[in-house]
């Protein structure tokens, strides 16, 4: 692995179920290729204001089924500035820090890109956002369970949404991916998904209203990705006023679609990264995310991740349509 003896894991932006199989798995196949591995807390922020402590493999024992990060994280606006990649890189080089493993998303890579690029510090990324909006990999970290938990929670609404006959519009996150709405809905049997891949020109609203509301059915779940103009309650008041007839409610899920514990597929997944993050480091690999496509561990630069857009499979809104009459 040439000069690199010691590595900095860190976990940033928002927390994804995995986070911690992640950090398990980095740590664990650090000091199986003996390495010293130094735990970041908090960041980029933390890496800045010098929150790290040497981690041995009992530090990360028990971790791979909770939630969350044991890590903590935080967003950090003073990294994204030139004086504080400054003071990230002198903690890095007091703690004798080779290599930086940083566990995130979009942001998250996008800050470790410019820290490579100014320090010629080698980072490796994993993908772990509930989005799964990264270019290059199938999945990211967090996605599976996320998914999962919005399909339990749909499965509960639906009870309610049959006993009064109602329209409910239920808000997921994605931010500008609309892979949670879409594969819930498909999951969970919903009428629609409104999502911001689907570029068609069409009033989605409108479309839902044309085919999705039949006589055979007494109620209806469409999924909304969240947006600050078009989200759930933004189509509701529409139907109210457009619509008069049909009773409507609101669920949004918000931060309940982050927590709990992982599913197996993320922790196999995170579990797979992590170790990839070391082999590709002993592959003298540098600034490039560890992605997974068909089932293979693959390398991303870091450009591409953070710089394209992922595309949504078009069949799936296909899947949708057909399966909703």
């Amino acid at each position: 692995m040439g000069q690199i003896k010691t590595i900095g894991v860190l976990t940033s932006g928002g927390d994804a179920p995995g986070m911690n199989a992640a950090i398990r798995a980095v740590t664990r196949a650090a000091i199986a290729n003996n390495l010293r591995v130094m735990a970041i807390y908090r960041g980029y922020e933390g890496l800045i204001n010098d929150e790290v402590r040497e981690f041995h493999t009992e530090d990360v024992s028990g971790i791979i089924c909770r939630g969350g990060t044991i890590l903590k994280t935080a967003r950090s606006q003073e990294f994204m500035t030139e004086k504080g990649r400054a003071k990230a890189h002198k903690v890095m080089k007091k703690h004798s820090i080779d290599a930086l493993v940083v566990i995130g998303g979009n942001g998250s890579l996008t800050g470790a890109r410019l820290f490579a690029q100014e320090y010629d510090v080698p980072c490796i990324g994993l993908p772990g956002t509930i989005d799964n909006d990264l270019w290059g990999t199938d999945l990211t970290i967090g996605y599976d369970t996320t998914l999962n938990t919005i399909m339990e929670c749909v499965d509960k609404i639906r009870d309610t949404a049959n006993s009064h006959e109602r329209i409910f519009f239920v808000e997921v996150m994605g931010r500008d991916a609309g892979f949670l709405a879409q594969n819930s809905a498909i999951a969970a049997g919903a009428e629609a998904a409104i999502i911001p891949e689907d570029s068609t020109g069409a009033d989605q609203l409108e479309q839902f209203i044309g085919r999705g509301i039949r006589k055979s059915k007494s109620s209806s779940i469409v999924i909304v990705s969240e947006s600050p103009k078009c989200g759930a309650m933004y189509y509701a008041e529409r139907v109210r006023k457009e619509y008069p007839e049909y009773d409507v409610r609101v669920s949004i899920l918000g931060h309940l679609q982050r927590g709990g514990s992982p599913s197996a597929g993320d922790r196999i997944l995170a579990s797979r990264m992590g170790l990839g993050a070391i082999q590709a480091l002993n592959d003298g690999q540098r600034n490039v995310m560890i992605g997974i496509r068909n089932d293979e561990i693959v390398y991303v630069p870091f450009s591409n991740a953070v710089k394209s857009d992922k595309p949504l499979k078009k069949d799936l809104i296909d899947v949708m349509n057909t399966l909703s009459i």
